[in-house]
C-alpha cells in the first residue's frame, strides 16, 4: 500500500498566520505544534520556497491605529489596567504570526545546515505556541477584568516593524527577536512593578510568566542569527549593526535588561553601539 505523503510543515504553518479570528489562529498554532512533534508534518527541503502569506489575518476588531493614536494607560484605574493587558494580548497575538511566519518563509532557507532545518522548525514551532498559550492567559484575564480583546483600539507597528525584513532570514532574526522581543525584556518588569504596586496580583502572574518564557524566545533568536551568520565575512556582532540599520525604523531604547539580554546571548555589544546612534 502506497504512503499518503505528510503535510509539510512550512503549508500548515502558513495557515496559521493566515488565521483571522483569534481563537481560531491559538486552536491551529497548537494544533501545529502537537502535530510537528508527533512526527505527521513533512521537514521542508533545502530551497523549499516560502508560502507565508504577505499579510497575517486579522479580525475586524481591535481598530488599529497609527502609534502615536493608540491612548496612553493610567495603571491608577481599571480601565488603565484593562488597556495595558490589552496591549500585551495584542502584542502576543502578533507573536504568534511572526513566529509561526518564521516557519512558513524561512525554513527551508538555504543558510540553515542541513542537518539543522528540523531544530530550526522545533524552535520556532515550540516558541509559536508559547505565544498562543500566553494570548489565551492575557485574553482569559481581559475577560475576568469585563472585557475582550478587540474592545480597545490597537497599533500593527510590531508587524509592520518585521514585514520588510520578508525576504532575509538574517534580517528577521535581528529584528523580530533580536530587538522587538528584546525589547520585552526590558520593560515586562517595570510592568510588573507598576501592577504590583496597585495590587493587581492576577496580571502580574500572568506577565511573570510571559517574561520567564521571552528570555528563552530571544535566546532562540540571538542562536540562529549566530547559525545563519556563521558563513559571513563579518562577525555576527557587525551583521547585526549593519542589519539593524538598515531594516529597524525607530529607537533601541535604553534602559536595557542587561542581565536578562546576557542570560538569552544577547551581549551588549549587539546593541548598546546603536542605541545611541538611532535615538
Amino acid at each position: 500500500m502506497r504512503q499518503t505523503a505528510l503535510p509539510c510543515v512550512m503549508e500548515m504553518a502558513a495557515r496559521v498566520v493566515a488565521a483571522p479570528e483569534p481563537s481560531d489562529k491559538v486552536r491551529l498554532a497548537h494544533a501545529v505544534a502537537e502535530d510537528w512533534n508527533a512526527g505527521r508534518l513533512q521537514a521542508p527541503e533545502r530551497g523549499a520556497r516560502a508560502c507565508a502569506p504577505d499579510a497575517p489575518g486579522r479580525p475586524p476588531r481591535p481598530e488599529l491605529r497609527p502609534p502615536a493614536q493608540v491612548p496612553k494607560r493610567k495603571l491608577g484605574n481599571p480601565e488603565g489596567r484593562f488597556a495595558l493587558m490589552h496591549a500585551v494580548a495584542h502584542i502576543e497575538l502578533n507573536a504568534i504570526d511572526l513566529h509561526f511566519d518564521m516557519v512558513a518563509r524561512f525554513a527551508g532557507d538555504p543558510r540553515i545546515a542541513d542537518d539543522q532545518r528540523q531544530a530550526f522548525v522545533s524552535d520556532w514551532i515550540s516558541v509559536g505556541d508559547d505565544e498562543a498559550r500566553h494570548f489565551t492567559l492575557v485574553r482569559r484575564r481581559l475577560q475576568e477584568m469585563g472585557g475582550d480583546y478587540g474592545d480597545v483600539p490597537a497599533h500593527d507597528g510590531l508587524w509592520e516593524s518585521a514585514s520588510n525584513t520578508a525576504d532575509d532570514l538574517a534580517a528577521r532574526l535581528a529584528i523580530a527577536p533580536l530587538v522587538l522581543e528584546a525589547r520585552g525584556l526590558d520593560v515586562t518588569p517595570m510592568m510588573i512593578d507598576k501592577l504590583q504596586s496597585v495590587g493587581d496580583a492576577a496580571s502580574v502572574a500572568i506577565l511573570k510568566v510571559i517574561y520567564d518564557e521571552e528570555v528563552g524566545h530571544v535566546a532562540a533568536g540571538a542562536r540562529w542569527f549566530e547559525h545563519v551568520c556563521r558563513d559571513e565575512t563579518q562577525s555576527a556582532e557587525h551583521c547585526f549593526h549593519r542589519l539593524v540599520s538598515t531594516y529597524f525604523h525607530g529607537a533601541l531604547k535604553r534602559p536595557f535588561n542587561e542581565p536578562a539580554r546576557t542570560a538569552a546571548g544577547l551581549p551588549g555589544c549587539f546593541y548598546e553601539p546603536l542605541a545611541d546612534v538611532l535615538s
